[in-house]
């Protein structure tokens, strides 16, 4: 089964205002991204939007990226319903596009009790021949995930990972010491990437990778090689994104910075607003920061 490790951008969803997905800007985004040395892409993570897609939008997005990506680089799509039976047919047709894992959400309406939370993860993970990442965002989500239930889906076969984004690093090293290796822990953007990787992540999926995707890659080879001075000097340079990205909207945040680098990605999904010209402003400045 194939291993996921490095720096996994978290891929916006270019959209024109009739909802169309460009599947054209998406393509040279990811190619781009994988050129600058990424270790795989995921489409449908929170930056994707994917609660504000349907189901014929969601399956552009995922195709898109695994032709673009041509076999370069894992694919790691996004998996989200609020029932499971949908979860499950995503996660079939993901796979049959030929993602090369599962990146598994709980979206909840009515709150989930902790067995229904399990019965969902572990019904994606048996209906795929793929390694699933579990995906647990305490800020957006009814339902999270404990580290009881963390634990028991551990020990399932294709659950092989975990991305956590719930700003607690201790309670990502009490996952690592809980579970052992039988998972890795991606850090989120949330969570400082570098420390992460000090206690024993495997990586990070996230947003602002799509922006700095080089200097992500330089962040996480120099944790890979232990030089921790050069590692923190790079990673405080590189927070002022990551501090953007926690003040304003997500995919508008994201968006906006890749407009500013050339890519005509659209705005984000209505409700939800684009940035202010003042907000452009602050992304335009971290950018130029960072170089």
């Amino acid at each position: 089964m194939r291993t996921f490790h490095g720096v996994f951008p978290y891929l916006v969803s270019p959209l024109d205002p009739s909802g169309r997905v460009l599947t054209d800007v998406l393509g040279r985004l990811a190619g781009d991204l994988v050129a600058a040395g990424v270790h795989g892409l995921t489409p449908l993570g929170s930056t994707g939007e994917f609660a504000y897609l349907d189901r014929t939008q969601r399956a552009a997005v995922v195709q898109a990226t695994i032709e673009a990506a041509a076999g370069r680089v894992p694919v790691v799509a996004g998996v989200a319903a609020t029932s499971t039976a949908e979860a499950v047919a995503q996660a079939k047709e993901f796979q049959r596009f030929g993602a090369d894992g599962i990146l598994a959400i709980l979206e909840a309406y009515f709150p989930v009790k902790e067995a229904g939370v399990e019965s969902y993860f572990r019904a994606i993970a048996d209906a795929v021949d793929v390694p699933v990442v579990l995906y647990t965002n305490p800020q957006f989500q009814r339902s999270d995930l404990t580290l009881d239930v963390v634990a028991r889906l551990a020990e399932h076969p294709r659950i092989r990972y975990i991305k956590d984004a719930s700003t607690n690093t201790g309670r990502l090293l009490s996952i690592m010491n809980r579970c052992g290796d039988r998972i890795g822990v991606f850090s989120a953007s949330a969570h400082i990437p570098a420390a992460v990787m000090l206690i024993g992540g495997v990586g990070w999926m996230a947003g602002p990778a799509c922006i700095v995707p080089r200097q992500s890659v330089a962040l996480y080879e120099l944790c890979r090689a232990g030089n921790w001075p050069d590692a923190m000097a790079l990673q405080r340079k590189l927070w002022r994104i990551n501090e953007a990205f926690a003040r304003f909207n997500l995919a508008a945040c994201i968006k906006a910075g890749l407009q500013l680098q050339g890519y005509p990605v659209g705005d984000p999904v209505p409700p939800q607003a684009a940035l202010t010209e003042a907000e452009r402003q602050a992304v335009a400045a971290a950018l130029a920061e960072i170089g």
